[in-house]
């Protein structure tokens, strides 16, 4: 299961992290966002151990929105070694973010 982080978390869980962390940053009122959920959620369950998946709500965490400059939704960011490597805005197919997952193993 993604975890979620929040405004609270981000500093320890993710820019600490030893490993990728793949982040998405979503709000229960966006459409794609929720269409991105199950995709999110199936690459947690495939990387478990080996990458971070998690998911920030951007409507409860806006320092961590201002500080990402995340002004559309979805936006996921995968970060390695407390820096944003590469970054998918909008919805895509699961491939997409498995690429850029193996890209950054």
């Amino acid at each position: 299961m993604a975890a979620v982080y929040t405004d609270a978390n981000f500093d320890a869980e993710v820019l600490s992290a030893d490993k990728l962390s793949v982040i998405d940053f979503w709000a229960p009122w966006c459409g794609p966002c929720l269409a991105l959920g199950p995709t999110i959620e199936s690459l947690a369950t495939e990387y478990e151990g080996k990458v971070n998946v998690g998911k920030v709500n951007v409507d409860e965490n806006p320092n961590l929105s201002i500080n990402y400059g995340i002004t559309s939704i979805p936006a996921v960011l995968f970060i390695k070694n407390g820096q944003v490597v590469d970054k998918q805005v909008g919805a895509a197919p699961k491939s997409v973010f498995e690429k850029k997952i193996q890209a950054h193993l």
